[in-house]
């Protein structure tokens, strides 16, 4: 399953939450919404540092389980608690790199038809906004 979403968007937190329970390989991309979430961009880049140092999901993790707390000093705090080094996140984050690789995940998402977040595709087939009951169900499969 790919799966496009912005990780301030409440609505991808709940689906992020609904998809942590199938056992499935998720493929995530970016999909920063900055009309609706002015720091979804940077989250985004901030989730591409941590994968630098192997931890990509665990911050994706933290950034939807508290979306109430993403300003930098949170997410230094966030690096720390996940035992990141926050001097190599940060020099990472401020590559011009990753912001590269969102802008592509983003891009990829327009031409695939992506409209708004979370979308997610299964077997080519695009489903948006939180899974319902029939799309975890054909997850679950």
């Amino acid at each position: 399953m790919v799966e496009y979403s912005d990780l301030e968007c409440p609505y991808c937190a709940r689906a992020s939450r609904l998809l942590d329970e199938l056992p499935l390989r998720r493929v995530f991309r970016h999909f920063p919404v900055v009309s609706k979430h002015p720091r979804a961009r940077v989250l985004a880049v901030a989730a591409e540092a941590a994968a630098l140092q192997g931890a990509f999901w665990d911050m994706h993790d933290s950034l939807m389980a508290d979306q109430g707390h993403l300003d930098d000093p949170h997410l230094w705090e966030r690096c720390e608690r996940l035992g990141l080094d926050v001097h190599r996140f940060e020099s990472d984050r401020r590559s011009g790199a990753l912001a590269t690789r969102v802008d592509r995940d983003f891009r990829s998402g327009i031409r695939a038809g992506v409209t708004s977040t979370p979308t997610l595709f299964v077997d080519g087939v695009a489903h948006s906004g939180v899974p319902d009951a029939a799309v975890l169900a054909l997850l679950a499969e």
